[in-house]
């Protein structure tokens, strides 16, 4: 914060900036100090999506690691919190390091020397090589001559020694003659060397053209095969179309047979619909049927005595067998009808009118005939009396449809 003020920027930071990510402080502070260090640089500030941000931090990693030597982490800077604080201080230690040596004083290079100290990195990766070698060198170098720097003490004194003895002629001619033969020996290997040299650089030619030979008879036999066309290359041609095809109809089938599935299960669906809701009404109509059986058999008793009085007034031996027929007609009809509504009173009460009265007597007599010949067809035993009644289970409606 303090070297930030003191290096001009005009907006206040504290550390409370950087508690959470503010990925747009960095990149601010960033690229003014950027400029600060070099006004002519282009580097974009935008840094409104993803890929906009990641370009822009590689940019001036790039750019500080080129021109001021500064290795700076990308990834701290991407977090743009108190780690990228880190970061942001070693460039700003630097540009507040030159500020208090020069005396707050900016030195403004002319046009001309800042562009001369641009170069390209790519380009002197070689001398970068040559230099970690020779400062690898160079430190070993300085290991020994310190080792060889603390054995002077004892050197000196056999070198003063050397020095003060008087030289001997033979000695030394002893000494120059082994020293020229081992030289001679020296020269006579190189010699051998050179000679081998020779000889190996003519088999290496040899071997070169050798394989220059292959190479042309290779390319020229891909080149015939290349323009030969294979014999099965007419069928395989033909089998690929009719594979097509093939596929073409296997999507048209797969697509109807799943269209079909479909109205399959919705009519599958449909009917089981409809299949309950036909159960449900017929689960009603049972119960509306049931009711109405009850209630006819409690008012069976009403209608039994309505018949009795009906027989006093016929004759006697007429009578009891219209009573009869009339019983056993009424039993059948209600046994058939449980589901219809009568309309209409059975009570026997005074007759206004005997033409009536006979007219009604020779249809139920009409009736009751046609009633007892179903009854012999389909052989059935009616018993008399409201036991009978209550214990025989309701026709279905379309046998009902004689009424009297």
């Amino acid at each position: 914060t303090e070297m930030m003020r003191a290096l001009g920027y005009p907006r206040i930071i504290s550390m409370e900036n950087f508690h959470t990510p503010n990925f747009m402080l960095v990149s601010e502070v960033l690229l003014w100090l950027v400029k600060r260090y070099e006004p002519q640089s282009d580097i974009p500030g935008d840094v409104d999506t993803e890929q906009d941000r990641v370009f822009f931090i590689k940019a001036v990693a790039q750019f500080m690691a080129t021109k001021a030597h500064i290795k700076l982490n990308t990834k701290r800077l991407y977090q743009a919190d108190g780690y990228a604080v880190k970061e942001l201080l070693k460039v700003t230690s630097v540009l507040y390091g030159a500020m208090n040596t020069q005396g707050g004083e900016r030195a403004e290079l002319p046009e001309e020397d800042s562009t001369k100290f641009k170069f390209d990195l790519g380009s002197k990766i070689a001398d970068l090589k040559a230099a970690r070698q020779l400062a690898s060198e160079i430190t070993s170098k300085g290991a020994v001559l310190y080792d060889l720097l603390g054995k002077e003490v004892e050197l000196r004194e056999a070198r003063t020694e050397s020095i003060a003895r008087p030289l001997e002629i033979n000695e030394a001619e002893k000494v120059m003659k082994i020293a020229i033969s081992s030289v001679l020996e020296e020269v006579q290997k190189t010699k051998d060397m050179l000679n081998n040299v020779a000889l190996d650089e003519a088999s290496l030619e040899a071997k070169i053209e050798k394989r220059k030979l292959e190479l042309e008879r290779s390319q020229k036999r891909l080149q015939t095969l290349q323009s030969v066309r294979p014999a099965f290359m007419d069928e395989y041609e033909k089998i690929e179309k009719q594979l097509e095809k093939q596929y073409s109809t296997y999507l048209e089938k797969f697509r109807n047979l799943t269209f079909m599935e479909q109205l399959l299960d919705d009519q599958r669906r449909t009917e089981q619909e409809m299949f309950e809701e036909a159960a449900n009404m017929l689960r009603l109509i049972q119960n509306r049927l049931k009711e109405e059986e009850q209630h006819l058999l409690k008012s069976g008793g009403n209608d039994d005595s309505d018949l009795e009085i009906q027989e006093d007034e016929g004759s006697d031996s007429e009578g009891d067998l219209q009573a009869t027929r009339h019983r056993i007609s009424t039993e059948t009809l209600l046994q058939g009808r449980v589901g219809t509504r009568i309309v209409g009173s059975m009570q026997g009460g005074d007759m206004e009118e005997d033409g009536d009265s006979g007219d009604s007597e020779i249809d139920l007599d009409e009736d009751e005939e046609e009633e007892e010949e179903d009854l012999e067809d389909d052989s059935m035993e009616i018993a008399p009396g409201k036991s009978s009644l209550r214990a025989r289970k309701p026709e279905p409606l379309e046998q009902s449809d004689n009424d009297f």
